[in-house]
């Protein structure tokens, strides 16, 4: 039996919104150059929505 109890409301523990994209994943996901990943991701750091929404403004 296990002393932990089960997480509630929380989001995966694999992922982290506070964490910045890594640089090959954000570009496969938009379908944009590595070059071009880099530069949105150095340009809003960990605010994924941010990085989201600047990756569709550049297709």
């Amino acid at each position: 039996m296990s002393n932990q109890r089960p997480r509630r409301g929380k989001a995966d523990p694999g992922f982290s919104g506070r964490e910045p994209y890594h640089v090959a994943t954000f570009a496969k996901k938009h379908g944009i150059a590595a070059s071009d990943a880099k530069r949105i991701i150095n340009m809003h750091g960990s605010d994924r929505d941010a990085c989201d929404k600047a990756a569709n403004r550049l297709k």
